[in-house]
């Protein structure tokens, strides 16, 4: 299910789709120069937006997980080493490779709210952040992304993403400094979550529309912020 705006977006999406690869198809060359053998097969989009509308929350989105498709929102969160949340912000997308630029930038203006000066110097992100655009305007901002290269170990580089960041990053994570600063993000941020959703339980928004829910995982974030200080602090007069 999706939102009506949602709906409409996809389908003009379709639609320009169908018709870029249509006009690509008509020119009869592919990029390698050699000639399509036939003609594109003829494809009709949808006349009109198809597809069902969530009237309980329509900000919400159809999201892929470990347990199928549910309706929800793409949680995200940037961490510091001592698992602090410095950003807590929620997507309408369910894939995570359109926000890494924006989480390091609401970062950012987090920092400037707190009067905080200091800058992230290094970001580390597992594969499903991958985004040359977002990693080149990182490094223009004088930051050091460090992102897996891909999913799992390969052999050798993907076909289709030889050059570039690609190849940077598959070269610093062959580094014994690059593999060790990325080993880094397993104990930064995986535990965050895994202590929301497992120890406090918290594996569901409890409000609808996609303001509550900011509203409500920033509250959890503060509220994790606040354990950990409390956490510390206790250790610290313990100690």
């Amino acid at each position: 299910m999706s939102s009506p705006a949602g709906l409409v977006e996809d389908w003009r999406t379709e639609r320009q789709a169908n018709r870029d690869y249509e006009a690509y198809r008509a020119r009869g060359v592919m990029k390698d120069g050699r000639r399509f053998g036939r003609p594109p097969n003829p494809c009709e989009p949808p006349a009109q937006p198809e597809g069902k509308v969530n009237l309980t929350d329509p900000d919400s989105r159809n999201m892929k997980s470990f347990r199928g498709y549910v309706q929800g929102y793409n949680a995200q969160a940037v961490t510091t080493e001592g698992q602090i949340i410095v950003a807590a912000e929620i997507a309408t997308e369910g894939l995570d490779f359109a926000q890494l630029d924006p989480m390091i930038s609401a970062a950012e203006r987090e920092l400037d709210a707190a009067g905080v000066t200091e800058r992230p110097g290094v970001v580390l992100a597992d594969a499903g952040y991958w985004s040359n655009g977002h990693i080149d305007r990182l490094r223009q901002r004088g930051i050091t992304p460090i992102v897996a290269a891909d999913a799992h170990n390969r052999d050798g580089p993907r076909k289709t993403r030889i050059g570039g960041p690609y190849d940077f990053m598959r070269r610093v994570l062959a580094t014994d400094q690059g593999a060790e600063l990325y080993a880094r993000r397993q104990w930064m941020v995986e535990p965050v979550f895994a202590q929301i959703k497992a120890n406090r339980r918290i594996g569901r928004f409890k409000r609808r529309g996609r303001a509550a829910a900011r509203s409500e995982w920033r509250l959890i974030a503060a509220t994790n912020n606040l354990l950990k200080l409390h956490k510390h602090g206790f250790t610290a007069a313990a100690g």
